[in-house]
């Protein structure tokens, strides 16, 4: 298992883009999002709580947010408290 990005081997950090684009056809078939957020938290002290990589696609859509201006970090109203 590997704790974040930084611990994954090349081929695994290769391998990474088309994975996200597997994501992006799942959540396709189902939702039509306007736009999305993609991240990761490499360690405590950037928000990651669960120490094993994974990587978040959060499907966005028009008008989710009055202001989506800061990305991932105000998605979910009232966990953005920094």
């Amino acid at each position: 298992m590997r704790a974040d990005f930084f611990e994954l081997t090349e081929e695994e950090k290769n391998d990474l883009p088309r994975m996200i684009e597997k994501a992006k056809e799942i959540i396709l078939a189902k939702h039509q999002p306007d736009a999305y957020n993609i991240g990761m938290n490499c360690g405590a002290d950037a928000g990651q709580t669960v120490f094993h990589f994974h990587c978040h696609i959060i499907p966005r859509y028009k008008g989710d947010m009055e202001k989506p201006e800061g990305g991932v970090r105000h998605v979910i109203p009232s966990k953005g408290s920094y």
